[in-house]
């Protein structure tokens, strides 16, 4: 009997290091309302770790997959989303920085249509910026955890900052690819 060819499973380890996070993702939201602070960053840090671990896990076992590859934005946006809307919701973010929770919220949506829109043309492969604007949101996450403090508004707007101009950067490049 022929032996099998070795090929890269369905569901990699990497790609269930996504799954869970966008599991863990769903629930956050609900579990930083509930959660103390240090509970709430610490949860927001191990989702920010699996970001990098599933990345790392898909490089190094050379598995990088179209599944994971397209499940990893939507881990990133969910866990963004679901703590900012918490934070919005039990006044931790409030008044003008509502605009900066607006932008991010926004940008994401905006990039995950345009991401659909130009699927297979490598127009909207992730920047390096859009890396640290993942990263800055995170660190604002976490911050947020312990209240409105300066450092933590000031790592918001950051991000948002970036958010905004790396979502400019890819509607550009989308525009370039379809015009």
């Amino acid at each position: 009997m022929p032996e099998k060819a070795a090929s890269t499973p369905r569901l990699t380890l990497a790609t269930r290091v996504t799954i869970f996070r966008i599991l863990l993702a769903i629930a956050l939201g609900p579990l930083l309302l509930a959660l103390p602070a240090l509970a709430g960053a610490a949860l927001i840090a191990v989702l920010g770790l699996t970001d990098y671990l599933d990345g790392y896990l898909a490089r190094a076992r050379n598995e990088v997959t179209k599944l994971g590859a397209a499940l990893d934005p939507i881990a990133d946006k969910l866990v963004t989303a679901s703590a900012l809307i918490a934070f919005a919701a039990n006044g931790t973010l409030s008044g003008i920085h509502l605009y900066a929770v607006f932008a991010i919220l926004l940008r994401e949506v905006l990039i995950s249509g345009l991401r659909e829109t130009a699927a297979g043309s490598g127009s909207m492969a992730v920047s390096q910026l859009a890396k640290w604007k993942t990263t800055f949101q995170f660190i604002a996450l976490i911050s947020l955890c312990f209240g409105p403090t300066p450092l933590a508004l000031g790592f918001l707007w950051m991000a948002a900052v970036l958010t905004v101009w790396t979502g400019a950067g890819y509607v550009i490049r989308w525009w370039a690819s379809v015009s």
